[in-house]
């Protein structure tokens, strides 16, 4: 959201991403006071309650003041960065009127339409839509004035049509990086935005991009357990207290509902995997496999989709408001995922119709999203059902909770070397523990143990891929 105080400076507020969030932490700034800037620049990073986005500016100029320290949460629809433009021209024909805004804090009300409406960088903000009662304890950083270098930008390039053309941060940076002119393209997205789709039909469609091992180094799990540093702690001092925001934030809210909301059932097998190991082996050494990151957690996810084949039924979701459930004909396949800032769940969208190396293709995109801290909101929503791999941390099973809106959560245990009665004589074999837990409004006792078993059956006996596929 862009506000003209005068006649050559503009403020950039806080914006709305689209996903309905009402704050967001300022993570790190790309630019300082004197720097200039131009249209689509990205100036800053910001985590909300779903994932880190980088926030592109809607204009060029030059840096006045950065509003808040990095480090500070700050409210959609306050100002976070003051820009000098160009005699009032470039942005100031292509941002929406605005009237004077004497403080960032208080800034003067409009008239709301009715309904939510999407809400890109640079297009505007409901201000009634953000407001919330005030937190204990909030400051609001001082800003520091900073005077400019007498420089003077480039002057933007006239724009098309009566303004610029709507388009989500992330879809402007992409945009950007592959050299596409976003006024040239026909937008196919509701309110006429740009979507992802239509930057990609703009160029020649690239190669699937080969996830090597050094970029994907998991052992049946998207995330290696993240190094925690501890706090430093002073000498006497017993409890420390930690803001609850961010990813952590969402999470628990995320949780409560879900355990509150929806009646827990979880059954256990203790399965033979010694077969599945072997043929992880073997699709290493496979001509069609090479370049991608083969390991237990494929294998696992390939059962689990063909369980959901044989049991569709498991696919659904309640609807409380309007008493259905709502049965799905397609898997969005979430992973369960640690990184730096918690606990995420992105998904695999249409899992169910990818083939053995598309769908190593896609773990392995979502690891290295993950493990960057990029994860996008929207790759966080529609999942169906999700798997978890607590066998990474050394866990043999646990009870895990079910991710809002799904039906089912598979809980996968550590491998391990065990004494196993094998064609009637006891060996060493490899062994696992899951755990699949489910909604008992939607899922009946019978259909939740015949996923379990179909799952428990394909890995012990991995030619049933093809057999039951």
């Amino acid at each position: 959201m862009t506000t003209m105080t005068d006649a050559a400076l503009a403020e950039f507020k806080m914006p709305d991403v689209g996903e309905g969030l009402t704050e967001a932490e300022i993570l790190k700034w790309y630019v300082q006071p004197g720097d200039a800037v131009t249209d689509g620049q990205v100036v800053c990073e910001v985590e909300t309650a779903k994932a880190a986005v980088e926030l592109p500016i809607p204009f060029n100029g030059v840096v006045r003041e950065l509003r808040f320290p990095e480090g500070t949460t700050v409210d959609v629809g306050q100002v976070i960065i003051a820009v000098d433009v160009a005699g009032g021209s470039g942005s100031a024909a292509a941002a929406p009127a605005a009237v004077s805004v004497p403080e960032p804090a208080a800034p003067e009300p409009e008239s709301a339409p009715q309904g939510r409406q999407p809400v890109l960088v640079g297009y505007g903000v409901s201000e009634a839509s953000t407001k919330r009662r005030p937190r204990k304890g909030d400051v609001v950083a001082a800003p520091v004035k900073v005077t400019p270098p007498a420089l003077v930008p480039e002057p933007e390039a006239p724009v098309k049509g009566n303004g610029r053309p709507l388009a989500k941060p992330p879809v402007r940076k992409l945009a950007k990086d592959l050299g596409v002119d976003l006024a040239s393209l026909t937008p196919s997205g509701p309110d006429g935005i740009i979507t992802r789709e239509d930057v990609h039909a703009a160029v020649a469609p690239a190669p699937e991009p080969v996830v090597t091992q050094a970029q994907v180094h998991v052992q049946a799990q998207v995330q290696e357990p993240v190094a925690v540093v501890p706090a430093v702690v002073q000498d006497g001092v017993r409890e420390t207290r930690i803001p609850v925001k961010g990813v952590r934030k969402a999470t628990a809210a995320a949780m409560v509902g879900s355990a509150f909301t929806a009646p827990h059932v979880t059954e256990f097998v203790t399965v033979d995997v010694t077969r599945t190991m072997k043929l992880v082996e073997e699709l290493k050494a496979d001509k069609e496999m090479q370049g991608l990151r083969v390991n237990p957690l494929l294998l696992i996810a390939k059962a689990l989709l063909v369980a959901i084949k044989r049991n569709p039924e498991i696919s659904a979701s309640w609807d409380e408001s309007s008493q259905e459930i709502v049965r799905k004909h397609y898997v969005n396949l979430g992973i369960a995922a640690a990184t730096p800032r918690g606990l995420i769940v992105p998904n695999i969208k249409d899992a169910h119709a990818k083939t053995l190396p598309e769908l190593a293709t896609a773990l392995g995109e979502l690891v290295s999203t993950a493990r960057e801290g990029k994860t996008s909101p929207a790759a966080m929503q529609g999942g169906t059902v999700t798997i978890t791999n607590v066998g990474v941390f050394g866990v043999d099973t646990g009870t895990p909770i079910l991710n809002p809106g799904e039906s089912a959560i598979l809980a996968v245990g550590a491998i391990k070397l065990q004494p196993w009665v094998h064609k009637g004589k006891v060996k060493p074999r490899q062994v696992t523990t899951l755990a699949l837990s489910f909604d008992h409004r939607l899922v009946d006792g019978e259909l939740g143990s015949k996923v379990l078993a179909d799952v428990a059956a394909i890995l012990e006996q991995p030619k049933r891929l093809i057999t039951w596929a």
